[in-house]
Order: structure tokens, then C-alpha cells, then sequence
């Protein structure tokens, strides 16, 4: 996958967590996770992928263990949710091999 085409991906994963936020219970805990997202979100919207591939991996889990917690409490259980848990899946799959990669080539 180019670096474009994963930026683009990244990007459209992002929005679709912000719009999950807005769908979370208007309660402390909904409001606590909704701000733990955003600002998940935020930093790894504007996180290199070339040059800080550990903290873009690192973010992707955080942001999966969220979503799993969403799922699991659960606050939230529509198809929305799953497919974002399936995206996060595969993002973080795919920071995980890219991360490898470049430690492997600076070694």
C-alpha cells in the first residue's frame, strides 16, 4: 500500500471515530472515552508514518483497545462499531508490519 493511499485510509478511519464519539451515551464514562478517542485521533492524524512509525503503532493500539471497550462495556453496539474495530485491526496489522520493516532495515 503507498503512503498516500494508507494517509487517505487513516484519515477516513479518523472521521468515522469522531463520528462514533458524537454516538457515545451523554454519561461521564461516554463523555471520558469520546475525549480519550479525539485525542487519540488528533495526534495520530498528524503522526509521521515514514519517521515515527513505533508512536503511529503505538496510537493504533490504543485506539483499538478503546473501540474493544466501547464494545465490550457495552456503550455502543451497532455496525458502525464493528467496522471500525475490523479497520482498527487491520491499521494497526499494517503499522505492525511497516514498524518491523524499518527496524529490520536499520539494523
Amino acid at each position: 500500500m503507498k503512503t498516500a493511499e494508507l494517509q487517505k485510509r487513516t484519515k477516513q478511519f479518523n472521521i468515522n471515530l469522531v463520528r462514533l464519539c458524537n454516538d457515545l451515551p451523554k454519561t461521564t464514562v461516554g463523555f471520558e472515552i469520546a475525549k480519550q478517542l479525539v485525542q487519540l485521533v488528533t495526534a495520530s492524524g498528524s503522526a509521521d508514518f515514514i519517521n515515527k512509525p513505533a508512536i503511529v503503532l503505538e496510537e493504533a493500539e490504543e485506539l483499538h483497545y478503546w473501540l474493544d471497550i466501547i464494545n465490550c462495556m457495552p456503550l455502543l453496539q451497532n455496525e458502525v462499531l464493528n467496522r471500525l474495530i475490523k479497520e482498527a485491526d487491520e491499521l494497526t496489522a499494517i503499522f505492525a508490519a511497516a514498524n518491523k520493516t524499518l527496524r529490520t532495515k536499520n539494523k
